[in-house]
């Protein structure tokens, strides 16, 4: 197995959580999901897993942020396309989500920051390949910005 990302974030409503991030083209694994926790599945990589506050507790010492009042992470998923932003972002919200500022365009990169049901941050967005490429100092130089 190559390496894969399991992203933990605390989840009040469990239920809520699954269905907003189905509606996002997410799936559940449903191996790895019972009452307190579920793998919410992007792809072959990239995993998160829900957990109910109090069971994610169970795998720390440290008290569990609850994102519905702090930012401990904001989890960045890039797509191919400002329009797949938009429209991911857009269906964020008509699922649960909130969109808490406005989006942010770069001119090499654009994004958007989204919340869900439980105030987790996360953000998608583009990079126009040039400037992942080169950096974005040098994209800018080249488009003579």
């Amino acid at each position: 197995m190559g390496l894969k990302i399991f992203v933990n974030i605390p989840a009040h409503d469990l239920e809520a959580t699954k269905a907003f991030y189905t509606a996002l083209g997410a799936t559940i694994n449903p191996d790895f999901t019972d009452d307190n926790a579920a793998c919410v599945v992007w792809n072959d990589d990239i995993y998160f897993m829900v957990l109910k506050p109090e069971f994610m507790a169970t795998f720390t010492t440290k008290p569990i942020a609850d994102p519905r009042e702090s930012a401990q992470v904001a989890v960045a998923l890039m797509l191919d396309s400002r329009d797949e932003v938009d429209a991911k972002a857009d269906l964020a919200v008509a699922n649960g989500g909130a969109a808490p500022r406005d989006p942010e365009d770069y001119g090499f990169m654009y994004q958007r920051s989204v919340e869900d049901p439980s105030g987790n941050i996360i953000e998608f967005g583009w990079m126009d390949p040039r400037a992942a490429e080169v950096g974005p100092e040098a994209y800018m130089a080249e488009q003579g910005a």
